[in-house]
């Protein structure tokens, strides 16, 4: 049973947003391999792994789906457990971008918080020391960004609404994390970046997962 610690600081809060799991919508490039079934399943395994790091920081975490519950909620059986196991609370992003979507979030979480911090759900690399790096940069800029192998970056932290600094970003490619960081500027914002992790996206990198899984602690 996923079980968080006691929160260290009620003033930060930790942000997963995940995909509704269904096939053929999730891990897509993973279906190569996989077939959708097996990318569904991984994008589970994926998800719940990535909730159990947020939770082992002892920091509060909120669970932010991309859409509303389907009429079955049987594929996302595993994650529903966790989420209610540990007392996580739920809620649904708002926006037609993946930029509109986080900038919401960050808002509405900041009414609350002090310092937020999104994770998405394909990154099981972003660890509870990781976590922890990141909010003490943040401490003192206004945004943090976790840059990804790929050019996009893991992570988001933020202790000021970024009103339209989230928008006409290339979402998903090679330019993602070049263009936050540079319309974050623009507008102002001081930006820090934390050391760079891997995401799943492909069949190398569930692979990568699998083995540092199984490989002795």
């Amino acid at each position: 049973m996923l079980t968080p610690k006691t929160a260290a600081d009620p003033n930060r809060l930790l942000i997963q947003f995940a995909k509704w799991p269904e096939p053929g919508r999730v891990k897509t490039r993973l279906a190569v391999a996989l077939g959708d079934g097996g990318a569904m399943q991984a994008h589970i395994e994926l998800t719940c792994a990535v909730l159990a790091n947020l939770a082992a920081t002892g920091i509060p975490v909120s669970f932010w789906w991309d859409r509303a519950a389907p009429a079955s909620t049987e594929p996302a059986g595993p994650i529903l457990d966790r989420l209610r196991n540990a007392e996580v609370p739920e809620y649904i992003q708002n926006g037609h971008s993946l930029g509109e979507r986080m900038r919401r979030a960050i808002e509405e979480s900041l009414a609350s918080a002090r310092e937020v911090m999104i994770v998405g759900s394909d990154c099981p690399s972003v660890d509870p020391a990781h976590i922890q790096t990141a909010f003490e940069l943040l401490a003192n800029v206004d945004v943090v960004l976790g840059p990804s192998d790929d050019g996009g970056f893991v992570l988001i932290g933020a202790r000021r609404p970024l009103p339209q600094t989230l928008a006409d970003v290339a979402w998903g490619t090679p330019m993602a994390l070049e263009q936050t960081v540079e319309k974050l500027k623009t507008a102002g914002y001081s930006v820090a970046l934390a050391e760079p992790r891997w995401d799943v996206d492909e069949p190398e990198d569930w692979a990568r997962f699998l083995e540092e899984k199984t490989a002795p602690s």
